[in-house]
């Protein structure tokens, strides 16, 4: 069924591993958008047992912000129109991207293997890559999968997947938890200064609703 002529057309969230080595590795568009998205932010206070009243109100940073999403992810579509991916594999590969966010890269594994056999007293452990939580133009975010859950719902006579849902925990990485030099440290202060603009238009359109058109907070 095609869809009504004057719907707008809907940004899809996405999940991006940036790996320079292989940039198409981990690149999840979600095939549809998660009806809820649950977010917790913890605020960072300088002291939450201090008695001195001027540390009262100081912040050590950024709130931690912790967010909850559920991918649904369906082969239905590809396997009506034939899809040969779809038909060979269901929707295995688009999985494996995203399980490849909490993986190393084989080839590092081999070389720390090989340091390892020759001697090498000390192994520096892989980096993840850069991971990017995609919510629209407004909410592009550097995060660490810190849970993840896949539940295979249905499955082809291969026994390969073809719909599934895929929970995910995330944390967004701050400036306080990353390198200046970090592009990461980059996008989440450009997120934090799209949100002060838009707290700004919020308050001033909701600064009447106070107690009248006059009101003077300070």
């Amino acid at each position: 069924m095609s869809a009504f002529p004057g719907s707008p057309r809907i940004l899809k969230g996405a999940i991006v591993g940036i790996d320079p080595l292989n940039p198409l590795a981990s690149v999840i568009v979600f095939q549809y958008n998660p009806e809820t998205l649950t977010r917790t932010l913890e605020p960072q206070t300088v002291t939450g047992d201090s008695n001195d009243r001027s540390e009262a109100m100081r912040l050590k940073g950024a709130p931690v912000e912790t967010i909850s999403v559920d991918v649904e992810i369906d082969a239905t579509d590809q396997l009506e129109r034939v899809d040969d991916v779809a038909t060979s594999m269901g929707i295995y590969p688009q999985l494996s991207a995203l399980e490849m966010l909490v993986y190393p890269k084989s080839a590092l594994v081999i070389a720390n293997t090989v340091l390892l056999a020759i001697g090498t007293i000390e192994i520096i452990p892989p980096e993840a890559p850069l991971t990017l939580f995609i919510w629209g133009p407004k909410r592009v975010l550097p995060v660490r999968l810190t849970s993840f859950s896949i539940t295979e719902e249905a499955h082809d006579v291969n026994l390969n997947p073809i719909r599934a849902k895929a929970s995910l925990g995330l944390r967004v990485l701050s400036y306080n938890d990353l390198q200046i030099s970090d592009p990461g440290y980059a996008l989440f202060l450009a997120h934090q200064v799209i949100k002060e603009t838009m707290a700004t238009i919020g308050s001033v359109n909701n600064l009447g609703a106070v107690a009248g058109s006059n009101v003077k907070l300070f």
